[in-house]
């Protein structure tokens, strides 16, 4: 079966990228299956990839024994004892006040020393940004983060990537031209795409719809596609996120989470449907069978494990989120991503170009204002 590492990414690194042994941060803790499904994506990693290490956050009593379980991690996995657990139910507010023993805030602290290059954590997603962002701290000309996710799509690559999916509800026009950057940047690194596609997520594509901050940002985003290095398609609708229109699908968090639950909602349904109805008799079943390996490919090509983690994008270090339910295979696919990622150098061109960006913006508003004053 065909994972996301097979996709995310292929860039040369930078010079802030690892170049040797890649070493994860892992939150054991955080996943709804309990942590012998993360340490068991840890070994499937493992066996995948020679290059990568792991420091393994959690109850050191409860670690050792299933570590100890997996020969392929023998030599290249350190338990960071931490004696707390972030439930789905924690606050983020409370986990920033009170979270300093968890595993969730020891997985992130590692990556913050350098003593990892990327993080992966199954756990409460928004401390997981909380968290992130108190001790990674945002990049220059990041107002708000995002989390961004890979979308199939019928396009060349297999995939569009959307942001924010859920970091925060809120997007000024600035956010979104900062987002239409990261995630440019992203799927560039991934795919190889030299221009990328952006679309702007509206209700309809006619320039007259939308909100004022969303016009507002379809100006910006347009006035800065050379700076960006993308192409401005404009306005997409929910119909255009898994289209061949589009690389990188731009939206609120509010709007994008709603999407990305839907999309996984139907996608089930869907499935359900069409196991049910390929068991509703037996020549449904003899169908079946002839058809095996065309439904086999459709089923790898549709699995969820395969593109699961959103990425956090804007903090100052490389965090992937893995779905809480997700299996050893999900959590093996997050931990390629985040490995990927962090050999992949996007980190540091992302940076430049927001820097570059925020100025131009800045600039704009100054001459404006200044004109303002003249008359």
């Amino acid at each position: 079966m065909t994972s996301n590492q097979d996709h995310l990414p292929t860039g040369q690194p930078d010079d802030g990228a690892p170049r040797g042994k890649v070493i994860v941060s892992v939150d054991a803790m955080g996943s709804d299956q309990g942590p012998s499904v993360v340490v068991a994506g840890c070994a499937r990693s493992a066996r995948s990839d020679s290059d990568l290490g792991f420091l393994l956050h959690g109850d050191s009593a409860v670690l050792e024994p299933l570590v100890a379980r997996q020969p392929a991690l023998t030599g290249r996995c350190t338990i960071v004892h931490a004696d707390e657990t972030v439930t789905m139910d924690d606050k983020p507010s409370h986990v920033m006040r009170h979270g300093k023993k968890t595993s969730m805030w020891s997985t992130i602290g590692a990556l913050k020393s350098g003593q990892a290059h990327a993080a992966v954590s199954c756990g409460n997603t928004g401390a997981l940004m909380a968290v992130s962002m108190i001790q990674l701290r945002r990049m220059e000309g990041v107002n708000r983060p995002a989390i961004a996710c890979l979308w199939p799509a019928r396009g060349k690559h297999g995939f569009n990537t959307m942001l924010d999916v859920g970091a925060d509800i809120k997007a000024e026009a600035e956010d979104l031209l900062a987002y239409a950057i990261m995630g440019v940047t992203y799927f560039r690194n991934g795919f190889g795409e030299e221009r990328p596609r952006v679309g702007l997520l509206n209700v309809g594509t006619e320039e007259h719809k939308g909100r004022a901050e969303i016009k507002e940002a379809h100006e910006l985003i347009a006035d800065h596609a050379e700076i960006g290095r993308y192409e401005f398609v404009g306005f997409v609708e929910g119909s255009d996120i898994p289209s061949d229109r589009v690389d990188v699908i731009v939206t609120d968090g509010f709007t994008g989470n709603i999407a990305l639950k839907t999309g996984e909602g139907t996608a089930k349904l869907v499935a359900d449907f069409l196991r049910e109805s390929l068991k509703s008799s037996a020549l449904a079943l003899l169908g079946a069978m002839l058809a095996k390996g065309a439904l086999g490919k459709l089923t790898a090509r549709i699995d969820p494990r395969r593109v699961n983690g959103g990425v956090f994008l804007g903090l100052n270090g490389t965090v992937v989120k893995s779905h809480g339910s997700a299996d050893a295979t999900g959590v093996a696919a997050a931990i390629g991503l985040a490995a990927k990622l962090a050999q992949s150098g996007y980190h540091g061109r992302m940076a430049e170009r927001l820097v570059i960006a925020a100025q131009a913006v800045q600039n704009a508003a100054d001459a404006s204002a200044q004109n303002g004053d003249r008359s």
